[in-house]
């Protein structure tokens, strides 16, 4: 059934019980929250006083679950998924071209950055997708007194057609990034967060892809799989391990 809420768009309505959710499973607590209230950018509340008709429950839901995280002292890995990505690459100004047809809601991390320094939780890993291919971003922050890297994930080649991280414009060429290019200019305005480095670890913007994602009590892996390769051992491009204990990223 299509909904009235879904105005000009033809698509039938979901049937999950809320469009926001904590989902336990072994050595895993994913937080999912609902970033869909425009087409661009993200939005999770109105606390910028933009967005009258988005109410702030998002934001107290996540500082409930994250006090929980605290309280209980969890020991698995904590995901925090949402669909618009807080990173999509454009690139500098002076380079040239500009970025693919979904940017980043830095605003919305700016949000999700203060209620994690107020109850002192990081997520170990953030996953989105809404830009439509593979981006995966390391952020290094200081986060309780402590380093940690966090991967951003932005996983949108899963069904629409693949669009190029970076398009010409006005007759300047697209210059294609290089993996491991710090990009920390893509933070935007966070007075929050004290990072130190945002870097561009790897990206596809060619192929169809899907994650697979596996946790135990030690470690968080999380790998980038190519559509049409035979294998799974082949048709992994990308993976990220990151140890729980401390936050850091491990070799694979």
């Amino acid at each position: 059934m299509i909904t009235p809420e879904a105005g000009s768009l033809h698509r039938t309505a979901m049937t999950q019980p809320g469009v926001y959710f904590t989902l336990d499973a072994p050595f895993v607590r994913i937080i999912g929250l609902f970033s869909n209230a425009l087409e661009d950018p993200g939005v999770i509340s109105n606390l910028d006083k933009k967005w009258p008709a988005v109410s702030d429950i998002q934001t107290d839901f996540l500082k409930a679950q994250l006090q929980r995280i605290k309280q209980e002292k969890y020991p698995g890995a904590v995901l925090l998924a949402v669909h618009h990505p807080p990173f999509s690459y454009s690139p500098p100004k002076k380079t040239g071209g500009t970025g693919g047809n979904h940017g980043g809601s830095t605003v919305m991390l700016e949000q999700i950055d203060t209620i994690c320094h107020e109850v002192g939780v990081y997520p170990h890993a953030f996953l989105s997708a809404h830009a439509h291919n593979y981006q995966r971003y390391t952020r290094i922050m200081n986060f309780g007194g402590k380093e940690i890297d966090v991967p951003f994930i932005v996983c949108g080649d899963g069904g629409h057609n693949v669009n190029s991280l970076v398009r010409a414009q006005r007759g300047t060429p697209a210059v294609e990034p290089r993996a491991g290019d710090d990009v920390k200019y893509l933070e935007g305005k966070d007075k929050v967060a004290k990072v130190s480095h945002l870097i561009l670890a790897k990206y596809d913007d060619h192929n169809y892809g899907y994650l697979r994602v596996s946790v135990d009590k030690d470690y968080l892996k999380i790998g980038f799989h190519q559509v049409g390769v035979r294998s799974l051992a082949q048709s992994r491009f990308d993976m990220v391990t990151v140890r729980l204990a401390d936050h850091h990223m491990v070799a694979n």
